[in-house]
Formats: structure tokens, C-alpha cells, sequence
């Protein structure tokens, strides 16, 4: 239990590091999430194939969930550009309203009845968030795209679950990275020519942060959450990842010096999401479990 903990907060730490990535690597962000996507799937379809645990999937399913794949290559565009145009601090904490807009959209896509509860903690959140907005104006850019992307992260995270209950977890993610990876591929395009730049390949340092980002970022860290749901239950680690904004603004603050671009809006609006996240918690646990179907053991959160 005690090495299934470690690997939980090793994870929740890599996880933590994306946004690390996003300051790192000098591509536009559409470019770096094409790449990430594009290498994650080279790497773990040549880890299924050699291991002979690659499974296909029908037509209809494949293209159901790699418009599920594409959800979550958006999400990271606009995550990626939140951190661009602000800094990581702004665009971890702005992926705090993910609660905001799941708790509207997943009542109206499962069928399910809206918690009033669920809508008062999103609304708290969404009261630090307008804070930070509304005294921080340098950063609105970022904010704008922040949200926007935990919008959509809402919508990719609802619709996983949806879709992921009638598949096995690998086939799930490659066949959602290759998704992604085609319908970028296909919006790219359009998106350079609004976007220009002044090449499309990354030198040797990006190609070394991006290959870091695909394989230990992404392929890693789903391997050590499927390696710790297998322990630890679905309830703790989701919790536990509330912790996951905190690690990447001390990393942000540590390796950039962030801390001398964030203001006392800053860290107000960031104290009530915390409270937000706090109560929230206290709130989950007070119900009871067994109530709750067993989630699968598929990650759900697209980091």
C-alpha cells in the first residue's frame, strides 16, 4: 500500500509538470499538442504490439472515440495557449473550473438530476477566477483560453466515461491519442495559416522536451494511475488530485520565478478555489460509497 501511495503523488507530481512543458517548449501550442499526440501514439502502439496486447475496434466505435481523442487534443491546445499567454500559475488554476462546467453539462448529457450543492462550489470557484480577472488585467488573455479549455476538458472527461465503459482502458487511449492526433492534423492547417510560424520542426531541444512530455507525461503517467487504481481506489486518487494545481504552482514558482509575476488578487482568488475544492471534498466524503457504481480503471484527468 505504502509503494501504491508513492506512485500515486509521483504521478500527481508528473502530472503537475505539463503545464511545465508549456513554457519549456518554444512551439506554438497547437504544434506541441500535434507532436505530443503524434509520439504518445507511436510510443504506446509499439508498446502494445510488442507486448501483443494491441486490440481494434469497429469503424463506428473507433470514430466515436477518436472524436473523443480530438476533445482532449483541444483541450490541451487551449491549455498550452492559456499558459502562453499568461504564465503556469494562471493556467493550472484556471483549470479549477473544470467542477463549474461539469456540474451543467454531465446532468444534461448522462440524464442525470443537477446538484444544487455541485453548482454552489463551481460558482465559488468560479468567484476566485473572477477575481483574478477582473484585477489582474495582463493575464485575461490567458484566463479566457484557461477556461475555455476546462470547458472542454468538462466535455471530454464526461464523455470518456460515457464511452470508456465498453472497451479496455488501452485501446481506449491509443485509439483516443491517434484521434486526436488525425483530427488536429486535419484543423492544423487552418490553424497555422491564422497562426503563422517560422517552422513547423522542432530542434533538438524541443524534440527531447516533447518526447519527455509524450512518453513520460502521458504514457507513464497513465501506466502508474492504472498501477495505483488497481490498489487504491477511484475516490482516493481523484481526490488526491486536487493537489495537482498546488505541485504545478510551486514548480512554476520554483523554475520561473513566478511568484514575482502573481499579485495579492492572485493568491486571494487562488485561496478561495482552494476552499472550494476543500469543502467540496468534505462534502464527497460524507456520502455514502456504496451507493456509487465502481468507477473503471481509466484515468480521468486528460493531463
Amino acid at each position: 500500500m505504502r509503494e501504491a501511495f508513492a506512485k500515486l503523488h509521483l504521478s500527481i507530481l508528473i502530472a503537475g509538470t505539463t503545464g511545465i512543458f508549456g513554457k519549456l517548449i518554444t512551439l506554438n501550442e497547437g504544434l506541441l499538442v500535434w507532436y505530443r499526440m503524434l509520439f504518445a501514439s507511436l510510443i504506446f502502439g509499439a508498446i502494445l504490439w510488442f507486448s501483443k496486447k494491441l486490440q481494434t475496434v469497429g469503424w463506428k466505435e473507433a470514430l466515436k472515440i477518436g472524436g473523443v481523442g480530438l476533445l482532449l487534443g483541444l483541450h490541451w491546445v487551449f491549455f498550452y495557449g492559456s499558459i502562453k499567454a499568461s504564465n503556469i500559475s494562471i493556467g493550472v488554476v484556471c483549470f479549477s473550473t473544470v467542477s463549474f462546467f461539469t456540474a451543467f453539462l454531465e446532468p444534461l448529457i448522462l440524464h442525470r438530476k443537477i446538484s444544487i450543492k455541485e453548482i454552489l462550489f463551481s460558482l465559488l470557484t468560479l468567484f476566485g477566477i473572477i477575481l483574478i480577472f477582473h484585477f489582474d488585467t495582463r493575464y485575461r488573455l490567458g484566463i479566457g483560453l484557461g477556461v475555455i479549455s476546462s470547458g472542454i476538458c468538462a466535455l471530454f472527461t464526461i464523455t470518456n466515461k460515457k464511452i470508456g465503459q465498453n472497451h479496455p482502458t488501452n485501446t481506449l487511449l491509443l485509439h483516443e491519442m491517434l484521434g486526436g492526433f488525425i483530427g488536429l492534423s486535419c484543423l492544423l492547417p487552418f490553424y497555422l495559416h491564422y497562426f503563422p510560424v517560422a517552422t513547423i520542426i522542432p530542434d533538438g531541444t524541443n524534440l527531447v522536451y516533447l518526447l519527455i512530455l509524450a512518453s513520460v507525461c502521458t504514457i507513464g503517467l497513465y501506466t502508474l494511475q492504472i498501477q495505483v487504481l488497481k490498489v487504491i481506489s477511484a475516490f482516493t486518487v481523484n481526490l488526491s488530485y486536487n493537489l495537482e494545481p498546488v505541485y504545478s504552482i510551486i514548480l512554476a514558482i520554483l523554475f520561473f520565478h513566478e511568484a514575482r509575476e502573481l499579485n495579492t488578487p492572485f493568491y486571494i482568488g487562488v485561496a478561495i478555489i482552494i476552499l472550494s475544492v476543500i469543502l467540496q471534498t468534505l462534502s464527497v466524503t460524507r456520502e455514502k460509497r456504496s451507493l456509487a457504481p465502481p468507477d473503471k480503471d481509466y484515468p480521468s484527468r486528460p493531463r
